[in-house]
């Protein structure tokens, strides 16, 4: 019980699930040779593992001492939910030429973020892009997610594109586009974000997000 609450998993039925399936369970093989061998190869591996564990926490020290010396890391912090994973990696995406993107536009077209709409005589389809940098759309599309949890217009925005009929993986990818326009802006003015500012701005633009969060509420 004491190894399970160690390594995070603590639901009693799923605790008594996995003791169960170790109590009932038969040895795959009693070949010595085999096991002998394979004994060796699981140290190797778990050795390797070891290495590689370290040399990641190695990395994420310079990532993070980078990151707390860098002028624009403030900018991604301020984003709700970021963390310093996030934070980091939209960071590193972005960069620091400001005249690299004339549009947020662009930059969500760059990054993989905007669809990509083509027709055919009458007909017309939507598709994501094919070509882009992939851990880059995957990072913006991951904080888009995360983001669910920690803003309220995000949340709001997510459901209301739920509600649509759009699948999980869609409503937060259009969220990303959304997420994208903000987070030009802000790195453009050198302005951190903040939730309270932008919702104002939606109440002035008349938004139809804030009252669908009014009326929708979770």
């Amino acid at each position: 019980m004491k190894f399970f609450h160690e390594h995070n998993s603590v639901k009693p039925e799923v605790i008594e699930e996995r003791l169960r399936a170790i109590t009932e369970s038969v040895p795959l093989t009693t070949d010595r040779a085999v096991i002998a061998s394979s004994v060796v190869m699981i140290k190797a591996l778990a050795a390797q593992m070891k290495t590689t564990l370290l040399a990641i926490a190695e990395f994420d020290a310079q990532i993070a001492q980078v990151c707390a010396s860098h002028e624009d890391f403030p900018l991604f912090a301020s984003l709700p939910g970021s963390g310093s994973n996030y934070s980091a990696r939209l960071l590193a995406a972005t960069g620091t030429d400001r005249d690299r993107f004339q549009s947020p536009e662009e930059m969500a077209c760059l990054f993989g973020i905007a669809p990509v709409i083509e027709r055919s005589g009458q007909s017309s389809w939507t598709r994501w892009r094919y070509f882009c940098p992939k851990f880059v759309r995957q990072s913006f599309v991951e904080y888009a997610g995360e983001s669910i949890r920690h803003s309220f217009w995000a949340r709001a925005y997510y459901s209301s594109q739920r509600g649509k009929g759009k699948s999980h993986q869609a409503a937060v990818r259009a969220l990303a586009f959304k997420w994208i326009r903000i987070i030009y802006r802000c790195w453009q003015t050198r302005t951190p974000y903040n939730e309270v500012t932008y919702l104002e701005s939606l109440r002035k633009k008349g938004s139809p997000l804030l009252s669908y969060a009014a009326t929708n509420p979770e």
